[in-house]
C-alpha cells in the first residue's frame, strides 16, 4: 500500500473512509446525516477501517525501513564504487613507477623493435610493406613516432644499433607501448571486481600482473604485444561488464558494454590474429549464454531472437566493421610503391603510386616481344642473363626475377621459320619456340637434373643457342591455354595480354615450365629456380604474358591494362598473403620455444646484450607467477572433476551457496587461458615464450578467483595479512630477476644463482 503525506479518501463497502485525522463518530449517534446501513454495518465498517489504518501504519513503517536500507545498501554501493577507484588510481601510479623505471635503458635497438620500429618509418614515408600483423598497434606506434620527429633515415635494422646518436625519439615510443602495458594492471583490477571477487584477490590479481617481469620486460619496448595485451584486457573487462547488466537486458547500460565488447574484439584483432582467441573466448560464453536463455521458457522466442539478433550484431558485425576500417586507414596511409610490392598481385600493384603500367596490345602475335609472368609465386618474371649454371649442363641460366628489367623480354617464333608472314595471332595448342631477346639463346629443357631441385621428375631448363645454330626440338613448347578471362571468350582459343593464362609443355620430355619457392645460390644471384616439372602441381606451372610489344600490330590495336581491385578484393588479398607468409616462418631461431614449456617457464628469449658491461635484457617472466597461474589451471580441473566424482555417490557441496558463482567465474578464465594456448599446439610457425603473455593474463585472473575462494571464510584482518604474504612473495622473486628485466649490471655469482633451471639460458660471463 502507498503512502503519501496527505492522504485521500477512499469507499468500503461503498462508505466513503474518513480522513486520518477524522474524529471517529459513536456508532448509537442518531444525529448523523440519513443513511441506509445499520449501526451493526457501521460497526463493521468502523472496525474495517481502523484495521486498514493499522495496516497503513505498518506498511509506512515498513516502507521507511525497506527505504533506510536502500538508502544504506546504496551508500554503500557508492562508498565501494569510490573505494574501487582510489584503488585503481593507487595501483595505476604504482605500476607506472615499476613499469616506467629507467625506461631509456637500453639505448640502442631491442629484439623486435628491429621490425615495428622499421615499420613506423615506413609508414612516416607512406611506402607500402607487407607484415604478418594487422595493422593497427604498427600504425599507432608510427602515429607515436611521427608526432616525436621520428627521423626516416634511421632503418632499425640491428639489435644493438644505437638510438642517441642518431637522435631517435625511441623513449616517447616506448613510453607509449609502456603507458598501454601499464594499464592492464588495473584493469586486472577492475574485472575481478567487476566479477564480484573481494578487493584483496583483486589486487593480489593486480600486483601479480604489475610484478610479472615477462610482461615488464615485453611491455617496455617498441613492440605489438603491450598493444595487444591492453585491447584483450580491456576486452575482457567489458564483456564482465555486460554479463553484470545481464538482469536487464536492452537497456542502454546493456547495450553500450554489448557494443564496446564488439568494438573491444576488433581492436584486439586489428593488432594481431592472436586475438582470434579472445573473439573464441567471448563466443564461447555468447554460446553458453545463449543456451541458457533457450532454455529458459519464460524468454518467448521472440525475445530469443532479440538477444541473438543483438549479440550477433554486435560481436560479429561490430568486430569486421572495425578490423576493415583499421585496413582502410592502412591503405590509406601507404599509397606509394614500396618493398612490400613484390608479396601482391600485379592488380593490387596497380593501385600503388610508382608501380603503374602503361596500356598494352591485347593480341599476342608470332614475333612479338613478351614479358612472361609467373602465376603461383607472387608474379616473378621469366628471366636470363649472360650467366651459366656451374652444374648440369653449365648452359645459360633461366630464373625467375621480381623485378622489371630488359632481360625479362622473350621473343615468340613458330618453330619452322623465324619470319611471320601477315599476322599470325598464337593460338591454344600451338607449338612455339621462344628466343631470349638480349643474348639471342632459346629457352630449352633437357633431361639434366636441376642445380636445386636435384630429383628425377624435375628436368632443367636453359637458355642454349650460338650463331648460325638453327635449334633443335629441345626448344619446342606446346601452349596449353588453361584459363582465360570470362569477360573475353577470345582468350579461351587465342593467346591475349593478361587475360590468358597458360602453360608451356616440352614437347619432348612432357614436362612443364615451373617455378616454385626456391633461391639459387650466390652464382645465380639467388634468383628464384625454374625448372621443367613431370606431373607436377598445377599452379606452379601457369603463366601469363603482362605485357607485349610488336611493330607490326595495327594502330587501333586493342590496348589492355590490369583491372584495379577495390578495397575489399585489396583486403581478401592482403589477408591471404598475410596468412600464407604467416604459415610459412617455419626456420628455427636460436630462441625460439615449444607451447609445452611456456606454463613452466623452461625458457626465455634473449632481447639484448652487451657482453662487455655484463648487460642483458632476457624475457623470462616471474616464475612464481607462471607456476601458480599453471597451477590454478589445474587444481580448477582437478578440483572440478573431483566434486562430480563426489556428486555421482550423493555428496555434493555448494560452497555456502557460491558453487555456481565461483565455477561460473572461474570456468570463464578458464577458457579464456585455454582458447589463448592451446590454439598454438596446431601451428607450424616459429613460436616464443610472448606467445603465452595472453593465456598468462588469464591463469592470473583464474588464480585470483581461486584465491578469493581461499580466503572466502577468513576474517577481514587475515585477508589482508594473506593477500600481503602472497604479493610479498611476488615482488621477492620479481626482485631478484630485476637485473636481465630492466638490463641492470650484476654479478656473476647473482647471475648464476639466478639460474633456477638449466633450460634458462641467459648468458653470465661479465
Amino acid at each position: 500500500m502507498s503512502y503519501s503525506p496527505f492522504p485521500t479518501q477512499g469507499t468500503v463497502g461503498g462508505l466513503p473512509l474518513p480522513n486520518k485525522d477524522h474524529t471517529p463518530v459513536d456508532i448509537l449517534d442518531t444525529s448523523r446525516p440519513y443513511t441506509s446501513v445499520t449501526h451493526s454495518d457501521m460497526f463493521r465498517q468502523r472496525r474495517q477501517r481502523r484495521m486498514e489504518e493499522s495496516e497503513d501504519e505498518l506498511t509506512m513503517d515498513l516502507d521507511s525501513a525497506q527505504t533506510k536500507k536502500s538508502r544504506q545498501r546504496s551508500g554503500a554501493q557508492q562508498q565501494a564504487y569510490r573505494r574501487d577507484w582510489y584503488i585503481v588510481g593507487a595501483l595505476t601510479v604504482w605500476a607506472a613507477y615499476i613499469r616506467l623505471w629507467r625506461i631509456s635503458q637500453p639505448s640502442s635497438v631491442v629484439f623486435d623493435e628491429v621490425h615495428f620500429g622499421g615499420f613506423a618509418v615506413k609508414y612516416i614515408k607512406t611506402r607500402f610493406f607487407m607484415d604478418v600483423h594487422p595493422p593497427l598497434a604498427k600504425m599507432l606506434i608510427a602515429l607515436v613516432g611521427k608526432l616525436s620527429g621520428l627521423d626516416t633515415n634511421f632503418d632499425f635494422k640491428d639489435i644493438g644499433k644505437d638510438y642517441i646518436a642518431s637522435g631517435v625519439p625511441y623513449v616517447p615510443m616506448r613510453v607509449f607501448c609502456c603507458c598501454l602495458g601499464l594499464l592492464v594492471v588495473p584493469v586486472a583490477y577492475l574485472t575481478l571486481r567487476r566479477s564480484g571477487h573481494s578487493v584483496a584477490a583483486s589486487v593480489v590479481a593486480a600486483l601479480m600482473v604489475c610484478y610479472e617481469n615477462g610482461f615488464i620486460a615485453n611491455n617496455r619496448l617498441i613492440l605489438l604485444d603491450p598493444p595487444l595485451l591492453f585491447f584483450t584486457a580491456m576486452t575482457t573487462l567489458m564483456w564482465v561488464n555486460f554479463h553484470q547488466q545481464s538482469k536487464k537486458p536492452f537497456h542502454l547500460g546493456w547495450y553500450v558494454w554489448l557494443f564496446l565488447s564488439g568494438v573491444g574484439l576488433g581492436l584486439t584483432v586489428s593488432c594481431k590474429w592472436v586475438g582470434l582467441f579472445t573473439i573464441a573466448t567471448v563466443g564461447l560464453s555468447t554460446i553458453k549464454n545463449l543456451w541458457e536463455l533457450w532454455g529458459d521458457l519464460r524468454v518467448s522466442t521472440s525475445m530469443f531472437i532479440r538477444h541473438f539478433i543483438a549479440r550477433a550484431a554486435c560481436l560479429i558485425v561490430v568486430p569486421v566493421i572495425v578490423y576493415m576500417l583499421m585496413f582502410v586507414i592502412h591503405f590509406h596511409s601507404l599509397p606509394n610503391s614500396g618493398e612490400g610490392d613484390g608479396f601482391m598481385s600485379p592488380e593490387f600493384q596497380q593501385t600503388l603510386d610508382g608501380h603503374s603500367m602503361a596500356d598494352t596490345p591485347i593480341d599476342i602475335a608470332y614475333g612479338s616481344d613478351v614479358y612472361i609472368r609467373h602465376v603461383a609465386t607472387r608474379g616473378g618474371y621469366l628471366h636470363s642473363h649472360p650467366h651459366d649454371y656451374l652444374t648440369g649442363s653449365k648452359q645459360q641460366q633461366i630464373t625467375l626475377y621480381p623485378h622489371i628489367d630488359d632481360n625479362n623480354w622473350w621473343t615468340l617464333q613458330k618453330i619452322n621459320s623465324n619470319a611471320t608472314v601477315g599476322m599470325e595471332y598464337v593460338k591454344h595448342n600451338d607449338i612455339v619456340r621462344l628466343i631470349h631477346r638480349d643474348t639471342g639463346k632459346r629457352l630449352h629443357s633437357h633431361t639434366q637434373r636441376p642445380p636445386m631441385t636435384d630429383v628425377d621428375y624435375h628436368n632443367e631448363v636453359s637458355a642454349y643457342g650460338f650463331p648460325g645454330f638453327e635449334g633443335d626440338a629441345n626448344d619446342h613448347w606446346k601452349v596449353e591455354i588453361v584459363e582465360h578471362d570470362r569477360y573475353d571468350s577470345i582468350s579461351k582459343t587465342r593467346l591475349r595480354t593478361i587475360h590468358s593464362k597458360f602453360r608451356l609443355v616440352h614437347v619432348m620430355t612432357q614436362c612443364a615450365l615451373f617455378s616454385h619457392n626456391v633461391k639459387l645460390p650466390e652464382w645465380g644471384f639467388s634468383q628464384q629456380e625454374v625448372t621443367c616439372i613431370k606431373s607436377g602441381k598445377k599452379p606452379k606451372t601457369i603463366w601469363y604474358i603482362e605485357s607485349t610489344e610488336n611493330k607490326e600490330l595495327p594502330v587501333e590495336t586493342e590496348k589492355v591494362n590490369y583491372r584495379r581491385p577495390g578495397f575489399i578484393s585489396k583486403f581478401i588479398e592482403l589477408n591471404k598473403v598475410m596468412w600464407d607468409t604467416n604459415k610459412g616462418l617455419i626456420a628455427s631461431h636460436p630462441y625460439d620455444s615449444k607451447p609445452e614449456s611456456w606454463p613452466l617457464l623452461k625458457r626465455g628469449i634473449n632481447f639484448w646484450g652487451k657482453g662487455d658491461e655484463g648487460l642483458h635484457v632476457y624475457l623470462l617472466g616471474n616464475p612464481l607467477v607462471f607456476w601458480i597461474s599453471t597451477a590454478s589451471v589445474i587444481v580448477y580441473v582437478l578440483l572440478k572433476l573431483v566434486l562430480m566424482v563426489l556428486e555421482k555417490r550423493g555428496f555434493r557441496t555448494e560452497f555456502k551457496g557460491l558453487r555456481r558463482f565461483y565455477e561460473e567465474s572461474g570456468g570463464f578464465y578458464l577458457a579464456g587461458w585455454f582458447l589463448h594456448y592451446f590454439p598454438f599446439f596446431l601451428m607450424g610457425r616459429q613460436l616464443f615464450l610472448h606467445h603465452y603473455m595472453p593465456a598468462l593474463y588469464f591463469g592470473i585472473l583464474l588464480f585470483g578467483v581461486g584465491f578469493d575462494l581461499l580466503i572466502l571464510h577468513l576474517p577481514s584482518r587475515q585477508r589482508i595479512m594473506a593477500a600481503f604474504i602472497m604479493v610479498g612473495c611476488v615482488v621477492f622473486v620479481y626482485r631478484i630477476f630485476i637485473p636481465i628485466t630492466y638490463g641492470e649490471p650484476w654479478t656473476k655469482k647473482d647471475c648464476e644463482k639466478a639460474k633456477w633451471l638449466s633450460t634458462w639460458d641467459f648468458d653470465c660471463v661479465q
